[in-house]
C-alpha cells in the first residue's frame, strides 16, 4: 500500500454518502461536580498507592518497590456503594524530611490540613515508627476525621502483631493488604461513616476546560502550575522528572474555572524507560488524551531538542488544541531571540498553526497571556463550517487551483462537508484521489479563509467506487 491509503479515507457510491458524512457528532463537556476529598497519608514505602488503586478499583497511581514514587498529592474520582468521592494520594511524609523529600512532605501536609477525612496509613509488619507517632500527633491538632489503617496484614500472625497499633491512640486499626484486596471493603464501609456528603468548601461548576500541561522533564511544568495556581500545587525541584503521576488542579483565571493536568516529563524512549517511568508516561498519555487542550511548554533558553518534537508530534496525532510555551524567556537574550526564531521556522514545520506565548513561570512573566491563546485555541478547535458556505468557498478554490493530474486524469471534488468538530474534519468526495500535497494546499487556504488559529484541522477523501461500463 502507498501514501493513498490515508487514515479517514474510502470510497463512495452515492450521494446518500454525502448525508451521513455531514451528521454532526456532539460532545457533550462533563460536569465538574463537587466531592468530598479522602486524604491518603503516611510515612514512605507502607503502601498508599497500592491502597489508593485498590480503593480505585484500577490501576492509576503508579506503584514500584521503592520509596519515594508518589511526590505530589493526585486525585482520583472513586465511589462506593452508590456515593463518589476524591481519593487523594501524597508522597511519604517526614518530620524532619529535607530537600525534595522537605517539598514533598510539605504536600502531605496541605493534602491533611484540606481533607474531609483522611486514612493514616501504617505497615502492620513494621509496627509503629517514631515517624508514624509524629504523624498521629499533628493528625490529632485538627478537627478532621482519621481512621488508622494496618496495612501488609496477609496472614494471621501479622494481625496479632497489628493489635499492637492501638497504642498510637486512634483507636482500632482497621487490618487490611492493599495488595491482596484483604479487608478493603469494610475499611471502605467505614470511611463512607465519617466522609461527609459535601466537602467543607466544595468547588462547584459547569464542566471547566481541560489543559494538559506536557513536555520534556525539567522544562517548567509544575513551576508554571504554581504560579497559575499561586499556591505550591505541584513539586518543584532541580532533579529532572520530579512529577511522576499527573496531578490535576482546579484553577481559576480571569473568572473562569480551568482543570489544568501537571504531567510528568515524556522521555526520549519509553521502551527503555524504568518501571515507574514507563507507567508514568502511559498516565501522561492518558491525560492528554482526557483534556482538551495542550500548552506544550519548551525551554527558550535551549535549541529546540528532539524530545521538544516528540511531543509536539504526540499531541497533534492526538488531535487537540495547541500552545506552544516558550518558558524561561528571563534567560533569553537578543542572540538566542534571533536564533529561536530560526529555529521554529525549520524545526516546527508540522504544526505552524499553534498559538505561541513567550512566558517565565519563574518570575510570571506574560503568564497572563496563555489564557487568550487557549480560548482562541479551543474556539477553533470548537468550531463549524456550514456546508453550503464551505462548498461555496471550495468551488472558488478548485476552479483557481484545480488538483494535479493523476494516472492521465483530472480529479474533481465534487462535494465537502464537515464531519466533525474536536478537531475539524472534512470530508472531501472525489473522482480520484488528491495528492499530500493538494491537500496541504487545501488546508492552508481553510485556515486563511476561516481561521483555525490553534487547533489541528484534518483532511480525508473518499474517492468515488469505480464502476463497470454497460456494454
Amino acid at each position: 500500500m502507498t501514501e493513498d491509503v490515508l487514515a479517514g479515507d474510502g470510497v463512495w457510491s452515492d450521494e446518500t454518502d454525502w448525508e451521513i458524512a455531514d451528521l454532526e457528532g456532539e460532545q457533550e463537556g462533563e460536569e465538574h461536580l463537587a466531592m468530598p476529598t479522602l486524604a491518603v497519608v503516611g510515612r514512605p514505602n507502607v503502601g498508599k498507592s497500592t491502597l489508593v488503586n485498590r480503593i480505585l478499583g484500577r490501576r492509576e497511581a503508579v506503584v514500584e518497590d521503592i520509596p519515594g514514587v508518589t511526590r505530589d498529592r493526585i486525585s482520583y474520582e472513586a465511589s462506593w456503594a452508590g456515593r463518589r468521592f476524591l481519593v487523594q494520594d501524597t508522597g511519604g511524609w517526614e518530620p524532619d524530611a529535607k530537600g525534595l523529600q522537605q517539598h514533598v512532605a510539605r504536600q502531605a501536609e496541605v493534602a491533611m490540613a484540606t481533607a474531609d477525612a483522611i486514612l493514616l496509613v501504617v505497615d502492620a509488619t513494621v509496627g509503629a515508627t517514631a515517624t508514624d507517632e509524629a504523624a498521629v500527633k499533628k493528625l490529632r491538632r485538627s478537627k478532621i476525621p482519621v481512621i488508622l489503617v494496618a496495612n501488609k496484614v496477609d496472614d494471621q500472625r501479622v494481625e496479632s502483631e497489628a493489635a499492637a497499633l492501638w497504642s498510637l491512640g486512634l483507636g482500632e486499626p482497621r487490618m487490611v493488604s492493599a495488595a491482596h484486596g484483604r479487608g478493603t471493603g469494610d475499611l471502605l464501609d467505614d470511611v463512607l461513616g465519617v466522609l461527609p456528603e459535601t466537602p467543607r468548601e466544595g468547588t462547584g461548576g459547569a464542566g471547566p476546560r481541560r489543559v494538559a500541561l506536557v513536555g520534556k522533564p525539567n522544562v517548567g511544568k509544575s513551576s508554571l502550575l504554581n504560579k497559575l495556581s499561586d499556591e505550591e500545587r505541584s513539586v518543584v525541584h532541580d532533579v529532572a522528572g520530579t512529577t511522576v503521576d499527573p496531578v490535576d488542579s482546579l484553577v481559576d483565571l480571569g473568572g473562569k474555572i480551568w482543570k489544568f493536568v501537571d504531567t510528568a516529563g515524556l522521555r526520549r524512549k519509553v521502551a527503555n524507560a524504568s518501571g515507574t517511568e514507563f507507567y508514568a508516561s502511559l498516565r501522561t498519555k492518558s491525560a492528554l488524551e482526557a483534556s482538551e487542550v495542550a500548552i506544550m511548554l519548551i525551554d527558550a533558553s535551549q535549541p529546540i531538542t528532539e524530545q521538544d518534537l516528540r511531543v509536539i508530534s504526540l499531541v497533534a496525532d492526538s488531535g487537540r488544541a495547541l500552545v506552544l510555551a516558550f518558558n524561561k524567556w528571563d534567560l533569553v537574550d537578543e542572540d538566542r531571540r534571533l536564533q529561536l526564531e530560526k529555529e521554529v521556522d525549520r524545526e516546527l514545520v508540522r504544526v505552524p498553526w499553534a498559538q505561541r506565548v513567550n512566558i517565565s513561570a519563574h518570575t510570571g512573566r506574560a503568564v497572563q497571556k496563555l489564557v487568550p491563546a487557549m480560548e482562541t485555541a479551543l474556539e477553533s478547535w470548537d468550531k463549524r463550517i456550514s456546508t453550503g458556505r464551505l462548498n461555496t468557498w471550495l468551488k472558488e478554490v478548485v476552479a483557481a487551483t484545480p488538483p494535479p493530474m493523476r494516472g492521465g486524469r483530472l480529479p474533481r471534488v465534487l462535494f465537502a462537508t464537515q464531519a466533525s468538530t474536536r478537531p475539524p474534519t472534512f470530508v472531501l468526495f472525489t473522482t480520484g484521489f488528491l495528492e499530500a500535497g493538494y491537500r496541504r494546499f487545501l488546508e492552508r487556504r481553510l485556515r486563511e479563509e476561516f481561521g483555525f488559529d490553534g487547533s489541528p484541522v484534518r483532511i480525508s477523501v473518499r474517492v468515488r467506487e469505480k464502476r463497470e461500463r454497460k456494454k
